[in-house]
């Protein structure tokens, strides 16, 4: 058997509970995984609410990406073998002991980054990845992340700096070192923040990350400079409304492989800021669902 974390009934944090269920087997296609390390997001507990739906029988595992080390090799995987370090999207819940990887979606572990930053580049820093490329600024534009102290806009700030972009983000005031860790310039969200980006770029921003949606992100496109872009995360109807796109997710090993390559090379941090052992996951549940956590949380299983 493998020990899991997930829950029992769609709901609140009284859904959840610890699991004993079988080890997995990877049908053609993908790998079984024995697992390391496992990010915690936002969508976990939005996944847990029902908030996505609830078609999916119940009980469920959370966690939607993990780090391991390959076990068995399904049908017709190609390119790994049994013992490398892997990462990816869980298929089943990742706040387990054991779980599955598509060999189309996973990529190795490069030496000189740890499995508990692997395991936070599948969901939030392949979604930054992704939109930095859709909004495609050249070095030398400006780019404002509407919400860049949580666990995307960390990245995408850190990715787009890596590019030669200036970045401005909108954080409390409390964040102001942690956006400035980051390469990027913190700007007060909340009422007035149009003003306030105004008077940090005065000739408007070129590219807009909306991580946040609402009355900052209609407020903040105000902003943007003609011919600049809007891509959201958070809203599709606003970001249509204000001329924006929703981001196009990839979902590949190459975009995977290409974020581990920065987080080796120094030019990304994941900002783990938090860890809790597997027996302690609910707690990680709380730090995100809070809605304080700043950077990444992990659950270490190994």
């Amino acid at each position: 058997m493998s020990k899991a974390f997930g829950f029992v009934a769609y709901g609140g944090p009284e859904t959840q509970e610890f699991l004993d269920r079988p080890v997995p087997v990877p049908g053609p296609g993908e790998l079984l995984v024995a697992v390391h390390a496992a990010g915690v997001n936002p969508a976990d507990w939005k996944v847990r609410q029902g908030l996505f739906g609830r078609k999916t029988p119940v009980p469920r595992v959370l966690g939607l990406e993990a780090a391991g080390v390959v076990q068995v090799l399904g049908e017709g995987v190609t390119g790994f073998v049994i013992g490398d370090p892997v990462f990816g999207p869980a298929l089943g819940g990742a706040f387990a002991e054991h779980t599955l990887l598509a060999a189309a979606e996973a990529a190795e572990v490069p030496d000189d980054v740890s499995f508990a930053q692997a395991a936070t580049l599948s969901v939030a820093g392949a979604t930054a990845y992704d939109a930095v490329a859709q909004l495609g600024l050249e070095a030398g534009r400006t780019l404002l992340v509407l919400g860049v102290a949580g666990g995307v806009g960390s990245v995408a700030a850190q990715i787009a700096v890596a590019r030669g972009v200036t970045v401005l983000g909108t954080a409390s005031d409390q964040a102001r070192e942690y956006v400035a860790s980051l390469g990027a310039t913190q700007v007060r969200y909340g009422e007035g923040v149009a003003e306030r980006i105004r008077a940090a770029a005065p000739d408007g921003v070129d590219g807009i990350l909306d991580l946040v949606g609402g009355e900052d992100a209609r407020a903040a496109a105000t902003t943007l400079r003609p011919g600049g872009r809007l891509v959201s995360t958070a809203d599709q109807a606003t970001a249509a409304g204000l001329g924006g796109e929703y981001v196009r997710r990839t979902r590949t090993s190459a975009v995977l492989a290409e974020l581990a390559a920065l987080v080796a090379a120094g030019a990304v941090d994941p900002h783990v800021s938090e860890t809790f052992t597997l027996d302690r996951a609910d707690e990680a549940m709380l730090a995100v669902e809070s809605g304080h956590a700043r950077g990444k949380v992990v659950v270490e299983i190994r």
